[in-house]
């Protein structure tokens, strides 16, 4: 009689695709979860330099504005979830509507409470970036980060 279980004789059979669908599973859940994080970068801004700053907290929720500064016009671009703001109210609207719903989901960590990280271009001037910062706070945001690299 033929079975599937472990007989005392012969060499035990390895099962591949089992391993493989579960390998599938998790290439496809972590592909998932890190595309949601790259969208929100943008890749035409680069990032000041800061040799002594310190790596943020990712078990909390966020929102990215994307500060890109325009040399040719000499005015910034804002980006807030890959949609580009003129009027700074809009954004501080929609900064609003994010930030209460990630309090009525409950954050993660040790603190709730919804953070901006601002990612300004290191051309652009420090104005730009301040009425970015003062669009969160007209959001109720008082958690603001702001993104750097550590070289050049």
């Amino acid at each position: 009689m033929a079975g599937g279980g472990g007989g005392g004789e012969g060499e035990p059979e390895f099962q591949i695709a089992p391993m493989i669908d579960v390998l599938l599973v998790l290439l496809i859940f972590f592909m998932s979860i890190t595309s949601a994080q790259v969208l929100k970068v943008d890749k035409g801004i680069t990032l000041p330099v800061a040799t002594h700053g310190i790596k943020k907290d990712n078990a909390r929720s966020e929102g990215v504005i994307n500060v890109r500064w325009e040399a040719a016009k000499k005015k910034a671009v804002y980006t807030y979830n890959e949609k580009p703001y003129t009027d700074l109210t809009k954004l501080s609207a929609d900064l609003a509507v994010a930030k209460k719903a990630a309090d009525q989901t409950g954050s993660k960590g040790k603190n709730p409470e919804y953070r901006v990280v601002i990612r300004g271009d290191r051309e652009g001037n420090a104005r730009s970036v301040s009425l970015a910062m003062n669009a969160a706070a007209e959001a109720g945001i008082s958690d603001i980060s702001f993104s750097t690299t550590n070289k050049e």
